[in-house]
């Protein structure tokens, strides 16, 4: 596939997530459901068109070169992932079941079970690549010092082989409890002819002729009767033709510009990584200086202005408000000032109401049930800043003259301008700091007063104390050697590669339709295959794995609270 196909496939994407969120917004200000089935028709409907949203952006991920449409399309794929986790909760959460059946939304939405399919992202083992060999190697190093030996690879079986293997031994097993069955009649027959014949007289070499005429004409025409039978179901369809199970050269070929395309993003990234660099070293030697003198002028300005109106000078914003970003606002030196004490005496006093009004929720909710409603995600954010970028930056953009799909400088000197003010402001504040201070000192012995230390922060005991240092139970050990005990112990061995796919098994077709007549279906293959992406596979991506710990920990905080 082309460039535009996977950029189509991404704006694809993009659209039907704009609808969603759009939905989700509307969602969030409805009051709660309290119908149960509407509520898991309503979030099992968001699931399913994430799990798509989803299918698309990972396909575009592996595939797109451009490196910094990789870094948006990484951050809105991450915060689908996690957003499909969340649905997958509420679901469970609403039917008490980790297996759900959604045969009747596919259905309406004019899908089919491949399209709900959890994709493994490839950028879980690709990123991993190098570590992932590197650990191999030492673990094959280990167990040839050790004289383990190393495991014998066997050649990956077939469907039609591993069918084939089930026939022989079903037939097999029949076949035994027949001959079992034919010998107990063999027996008694023998007693009877026994008991009726005489003696037995020896076969003439005509009977035996016959026989062996018998024995080499059945088997011939078994064998020709079964090479027939093969040829039929081939020609009707049934089984697979000897030729198309070599490799097709169509897929061949695309497979190999796959590759392809993934070593180019490996080289782009390079690019982009080297570009970021330069960029910043140019414009930090261009604009650096005068942007340093610029901002050193803006705050002594500021200085002088508050000590004119004042009479004093004024307290610098400290680091953690942000410095002297609160000084470039558009605002009077007093405006500042008071926003500032403003802004604290509010936070403190909303952070006291809003923990009133938390409270006051759980006592209604503990006195009556108020419906169901979706819990606030914490993935939600993050996918709205993708697709805002998106939509601010590549839904519209010219790139006619960018075929290669490399690197934009333009898009680098944007986002290293912020950078490189934000670097620069922090070097100034500490530099006018001091300078303050100077100023503060030399006004009051012009004053006669008496000097007046400059004020230091005390630090909290929390930054006096030392942080208690976990109890090493190794502290001898090297991590060679405990890894090398581990395999010692056998705990630690060569694995097949296996991927989730090859664990075949087909969809539930009747689900919905057997839980409509209160009947509980069997899970299929499909439907754990998809538990075991859903909570062992996705979870592993570590953007998000932060998040799914806070979202843990306010579970766990209401329901301690409530029990």
């Amino acid at each position: 596939m082309s460039h535009r196909a996977y950029n189509k496939m991404w704006s694809e994407a993009h659209l039907t997530l704009n609808d969603l969120l759009a939905k989700e917004a509307l969602l969030e200000s409805a009051p709660p459901q309290k119908d149960r089935m509407i509520f898991y028709q309503t979030v099992a409907t968001l699931y399913v068109r994430y799990i798509q949203i989803f299918r698309k952006l990972e396909s575009a991920y592996d595939q797109l070169v451009h490196p910094q449409k990789r870094t948006v399309l990484r951050l809105v794929l991450d915060g689908v992932m996690g957003r499909i986790l969340e649905l997958k909760n509420e679901m469970v959460q609403c039917e008490f079941s980790e297996y759900h059946y959604v045969d009747d939304i596919v259905q309406d939405l004019k899908l089919t079970p491949e399209d709900i399919e959890i994709p493994i992202p490839k950028y879980f083992i690709n990123e991993k690549m190098k570590i992932l060999k590197e650990r191999e190697m030492v673990l094959a190093q280990i167990l040839k010092r050790l004289g383990t030996g190393e495991i014998e690879i066997k050649r990956k079986m077939t469907l039609d082989e591993a069918i084939r293997v089930i026939q022989v031994a079903e037939r097999s097993r029949q076949g035994r409890l027949r001959a079992k069955f034919m010998k107990d009649i063999r027996r008694d027959d023998d007693k009877h002819r026994r008991a009726k014949e005489k003696e037995r007289t020896a076969e003439d070499e005509n009977q035996a002729a016959v026989i062996i005429q018998k024995v080499w004409k059945g088997y011939f025409q078994r064998k020709k009767t079964k090479r027939e039978r093969e040829e039929e179901m081939i020609f009707i369809g049934m089984a697979p033709d000897s030729n198309f199970t070599k490799p097709i050269p169509a897929v061949i070929c695309a497979q190999e510009n796959e590759e392809e395309r993934r070593v180019r993003q490996e080289k782009y990234d390079m690019e982009y990584q080297q570009a970021l660099l330069d960029v910043k070293a140019k414009m930090t030697q261009l604009e650096g200086a005068d942007l340093r003198e610029a901002m050193k002028d803006q705050i002594r300005q500021w200085f002088l202005e508050c000590h004119d109106v004042t009479g004093r000078f004024p307290d610098y914003p400290s680091e953690e408000d942000g410095g002297s970003a609160l000084i470039f606002a558009e605002k009077t030196p007093e405006q500042v000032t008071l926003n500032f004490y403003c802004a604290v005496h509010k936070c403190l006093r909303s952070s006291f109401y809003s923990c009133q009004e938390l409270l006051g929720e759980f006592a209604v909710l503990q006195e009556e049930d108020p419906g169901l409603k979706m819990i606030s995600s914490n993935f939600l954010p993050k996918i709205l800043e993708g697709h805002t970028t998106y939509k601010s930056i590549w839904q519209n953009r010219d790139e006619s003259q960018n075929f290669r799909q490399g690197h934009e400088i333009q898009l680098i000197k944007e986002e290293k301008q912020k950078e490189l003010e934000a670097e620069i402001r922090f070097q100034v504040d500490v530099l006018m700091r001091e300078e303050l201070a100077n100023l503060k000192l030399a006004v009051d012995r012009d004053a006669g007063g008496k000097k007046k230390k400059a004020s230091k922060k005390k630090k909290g005991k929390k930054d006096r104390k030392k942080k208690k240092k976990e109890k090493d139970l190794t502290p001898d050990r090297t991590i060679d050697s405990l890894y090398e005990e581990l395999a010692e112990q056998g705990l630690l061995k060569q694995a097949n590669k296996v991927q989730l796919s090859e664990y075949m098994g087909d969809y539930s077709y009747l689900g919905t339709t057997l839980r409509q007549t209160d009947i509980e279906p069997m899970p299929s293959l499909s439907d754990v295959r998809q538990v075991i992406a859903l909570y062992g596979v996705l979870p592993l991506a570590a953007t998000f794995r932060v998040s799914l710990l806070q979202l843990a920990a306010v579970v766990a905080a209401a329901a301690s609270y409530f029990c």
